[in-house]
């Protein structure tokens, strides 16, 4: 944080088992103000049980109620106005006269409220919608079928409609696997290192030479996408991140 001045910092997805609330709100928070106001935070469920056995967290089967109690700590302590107090009384989290310290230094939260951008993803048909439209600044689709795109971000526009929400307040992104090529050879050639077949992974990412990754951003664009998290696999490849940045990202308007 206090290394670069630029860079949007944070994880796209923090499982809510990794970390209380009111402990996860002071980390943020004090990350935001080393710096600058650049850090997100994403909240989700989980879902890898094999990390959590290795590591000796717990992984219980329901974690919706987790994480809708999560939101409503971590975004309460920050919204709390400076010398008031925070008290939560819920089925999983309470928290008695807490003094709501640090703040962030952002005011990402929805309507502006004091906060950090939140993040809120998942592909479910109500509950995740819902809190999206509740609690997030953004709302993501993980790597969903291209095709499946509108319909998810209209269950989301219809969330923050039933709440009287501005559907057009809440950003919307997708995040998909990418694997780019300046010609075929070399798209065959990074499929291959990560284990994909150059087919599979045009047909569910941000894949193929630089024409095609253009198109497939561009397409996405035109189906309400603001803002795409590009994973690249093989993290030793830095001639494939040179590659979008110099290539790709010229010719995105």
């Amino acid at each position: 944080a206090r290394e670069t001045s630029r860079i949007r910092l944070g994880t796209l997805v923090s499982s809510v088992t990794y970390r209380l609330p009111g402990l996860l709100a002071i980390q943020v928070a004090q990350v935001d103000q080393m710096s600058g106001g650049r850090v997100e935070l994403g909240l989700g469920t989980g879902w890898f049980a094999a990390e959590h056995a290795a590591y000796g967290i717990p992984f219980p089967d329901k974690r919706f109620g987790l994480l809708e109690e999560q939101l409503e700590v971590v975004t309460g302590l920050w919204s709390t106005p400076v010398g008031e107090r925070f008290t939560h009384a819920g089925r999983h989290y309470s928290l008695t006269d807490s003094p709501a310290l640090p703040k962030p230094v952002q005011h990402g939260g929805v309507g502006g409220a004091t906060g950090v951008p939140v993040i809120v993803g998942g592909q479910g048909p109500r509950r995740t919608p819902a809190l999206a439209a509740r609690f997030a600044s953004e709302y993501n689709a993980s790597f969903p079928e291209i095709a499946d795109v509108p319909m998810l971000f209209g269950r989301v526009r219809a969330a923050c409609e039933e709440i009287g929400r501005d559907p057009d307040s809440l950003m919307r992104s997708v995040a998909l696997v990418m694997c780019v090529g300046a010609d075929e050879a070399e798209l065959t050639r990074r499929a291959a290192a990560i284990g994909r077949e150059p087919a599979e992974l045009r047909e569910h990412g941000v894949a193929g030479t630089v024409s095609e990754a253009v198109d497939r951003l561009g397409e996405l664009a035109d189906a309400g996408v603001q803002r795409v998290y590009l994973q690249a696999l093989d993290l030793a490849d830095l001639d494939h991140l040179d590659l979008v940045a110099r290539e790709v990202m010229p010719r995105l308007t």
